[in-house]
């Protein structure tokens, strides 16, 4: 559950937003919504809860999402307001800046659902950009989560911290309750260290783990590919080696693949490698849903 959106690209590095220049889009996009595509294209059962606008641009999401086997029947397509829009350009240093268009659009207007809506879900992912978009589109996703949890459902979380959309303190009690409820998380370095408050990702691991309901921690490290977390089990694996185009969605979908991996009863490490080669196959193709990609593709690259 989270935000829908197209992203509107910088084709080349250093061009900031305040000059003339061209874009690249629109494309498919909203880390939730790469999640879940990603998770599609590997064989699981899906759904994505969202909003977008009766317009090209939500279709032109929708439509993707679809092919791909997501179930969008509770995506709210909006009659009045249009669908959201992400900017972003970057950066040699490897920084990127983001321009949101996102408050009062659909993308962040979504209900959670009614009890009889939903059944048998494994596992509900939460972002941190999702809820960081609205204060009362987090609550919608809280309240879901809340309904999910009393039936058994497992939460994945992966920070997924944008300082452009950080607008109060209000969120650290959001995320804290979202955090107690996590089954999976998924973070980068950085977050892991951000939300913890710690600086080693030694004590920050001892620090997750201290909530009884944790089970996993995949750490993303980018090109130096991933460590998986267990209470008794710790697995480095290395990063699939492609020639990066754009690095935007690989860390989304490496967690719905990595998700996806856990729901089909794969072991961590073999998990963890599925994920990370999406995410590179992601980033070897320009834009943040692109990159082809299945599950005979993957396991065939791990065989």
């Amino acid at each position: 559950m989270g935000e829908i959106l197209v992203e509107i690209m910088r084709p080349v590095e250093n061009v900031s937003f305040q000059e003339e220049g061209m874009f690249r889009g629109p494309f498919p996009s909203g880390a939730p919504a790469i999640c879940i595509d990603a998770a599609a294209r590997v064989g699981s059962e899906t759904m994505m809860i969202g909003g977008v606008g009766k317009d090209d641009f939500g279709k032109c999401i929708t439509k993707r999402l679809e092919s791909h086997g997501v179930d969008c029947s509770r995506v709210i397509v909006s009659e009045e307001k249009a669908t959201g829009v992400a900017f972003i350009t970057y950066f040699s240093d490897d920084s990127r800046q983001y321009i949101f268009h996102m408050g009062n659009t659909p993308a962040v207007e979504a209900k959670a659902p009614r009890e009889d809506e939903i059944v048998d879900v494994k596992y509900m992912h939460i972002m941190g950009c999702s809820l960081m978009a609205n204060k009362e589109f987090a609550q919608e996703i809280l309240k879901t989560m809340r309904m999910l949890v009393a039936r058994g459902t497992k939460i994945s979380f992966d920070p997924n911290i944008r300082t452009e959309l950080f607008t109060d303190e209000s969120i650290h009690e959001v995320l804290r309750e979202v955090i107690e409820n996590t089954s999976v998380l998924l973070p980068g370095v950085e977050e892991l260290l951000a939300t913890t408050g710690k600086t080693s990702v030694e004590e920050a691991v001892a620090a997750c783990f201290e909530n009884p309901k944790l089970e996993i921690i995949a750490l993303k490290q980018g090109s130096k590919g991933s460590t998986i977390y267990t209470r008794d089990r710790i697995v480095k694996v290395a990063a699939y080696q492609v020639e990066q185009v754009d690095a935007t969605g690989a860390g989304d979908c490496f967690d719905g693949v990595f998700i996806s991996g856990l729901i089909q009863g794969k072991d961590i490490e073999i998990a963890a490698k599925m994920a990370g080669i999406a995410g590179a196959l992601n980033a070897a193709a320009f834009g943040p849903m692109e990159g082809e990609f299945d599950k005979k593709t993957i396991m065939d690259l791990i065989e």
